[in-house]
């Protein structure tokens, strides 16, 4: 095996004191949604192929930080989020296009657009508010109504008939460089669907309406259209071209976050969805039998890899991972290590064994992170890129 270098860190400032040095920026001028010019600057280096450059000064979204208040959970919020940069890739190349949190689709129409339908008393109310403001009522939201009970129908009977479907949505904006300009280039929507539908009876218990994959994607596609006609008639983005896709979000329990499903790419100009593309990606939890029945052999790997720590080390407390895989084949996997340790002595020695098991057990074509853990700190983290010779390890001082 080849020899491994080890970077003691003396603390999380001499981290960040180390961070790279991203070199010269890139000026320019980006022409903005109504139609002004401002100075920008573009970093010159990236730190990853998987993310874009940003424009910087960061503008933050018109929608911030609604979607920590519709998503059920963080591993949901945070994939939804750079799954869609992910999904962006395949339009929006990070060679030609720079990103930028959604400026275009304003907060209170998120809001509207993510709400359910009205009838009943409730869409007397708001045509009479409206009337009463000299507008003419227009409904907005995407998910079905909730009918007033008829013929003996209880809550929970309507509930499962009328789901909301619709948690979320996300505008990304790609910007694409042309000599010392940067203008609009190319739009993403997020459009996040739940799987489980939460509501009450009328006594007050919680329950669950569980929404299958068909279901999901038949609502989706119909909420995109609809949502495509809608943004076609936004400032700024009658013509840019636009992908829409659908994600999947798992339930409040789950340990792993959801997943893309499908997705659509709208021509500049059109609102024609064309033809729908599925997207292969999901996430499986180590050790699991959901993993072991989908993927037997990474799931005997990772038990091995486990085993190895178990019989060698006896302050183990477990190991776990979060595989992601894309298109069947493993591409990610998130490793946290628990232990309980004494001395820095025992840490070393411990990474130095962990190090080697993953460089024995795990392909060289998967992106590999490795957290040791301790009851109040991290103590390592090993990080190994697709066909990197030796990996690079870090032990926290």
């Amino acid at each position: 095996m080849k020899k491994i270098s080890f970077m003691v860190l003396a603390s999380i400032l001499l981290l960040s004191a180390c961070a790279p040095n991203f070199g010269e920026q890139e000026e320019i001028v980006q022409e903005t949604e109504d139609e002004s010019k401002e100075k920008a600057i573009i970093p010159k280096y990236n730190i990853s192929d998987s993310y874009y450059k940003m424009i910087l000064p960061f503008k933050p979204g018109e929608a911030r930080g609604l979607v920590s208040k519709q998503l059920n959970t963080r591993l949901d919020i945070d994939e939804f989020e750079t799954g869609l940069m992910r999904v962006a890739q395949d339009t929006f190349s990070p060679d030609n296009y720079v990103y930028q949190e959604g400026q275009y689709i304003k907060s209170d129409v998120i809001r509207s657009w993510v709400s359910r339908k009205k009838t009943g008393e409730a869409l007397k109310i708001a045509q009479a508010e409206a009337k009463k403001a000299g507008k003419e009522y227009k409904e907005l939201g995407l998910n079905p109504a909730l009918p007033e009970p008829a013929n003996g129908a209880g809550l929970e009977e309507l509930n499962s008939e009328n789901p909301i479907y619709l948690a979320h949505m996300l505008e990304h904006n790609y910007l694409i460089r042309k000599d010392e300009t940067a203008e609009l280039g190319g739009v993403v929507i997020g459009l996040a669907m739940n799987s489980v539908h939460y509501y009450k009876q009328e006594d007050g218990y919680a329950r669950e309406y569980n929404i299958d994959r068909a279901e999901l994607l038949s609502k989706g596609k119909e909420i995109a259209q609809e949502v495509i006609n809608r943004v076609r008639s936004t400032q700024g983005l009658e013509k840019v071209p636009i992908t829409i896709a659908i994600f999947e979000q798992e339930k409040k329990s789950s340990i792993v976050p959801g997943n893309f499903v499908a997705k659509a790419v709208v021509k500049e100009g059109s609102r024609d969805l064309g033809k729908w593309v599925d997207v292969d990606e999901e996430y499986f939890f180590f050790p699991s039998n959901d993993a072991t029945s989908a993927y037997r052999d990474d799931a005997q790997m990772f038990n091995r890899f486990k085993s190895d720590i178990e019989e060698f080390f006896p302050n183990y407390t477990g190991v776990i991972g979060k595989a992601f895989y894309k298109n069947g084949e493993l591409s990610h996997l998130d490793i946290e290590i628990p232990m309980q340790f004494y001395s820095k002595a025992e840490v070393i020695a411990f990474t130095q064994f962990v190090t080697g098991k993953v460089m024995e057990y795990f392909p060289d074509y998967i992106d590999l992170e490795v957290n040791v853990m301790s009851t109040d700190n991290q103590e390592a983290l090993i990080l190994k890129e697709p066909n990197q010779e030796e990996p690079t390890v870090h032990i926290y001082k």
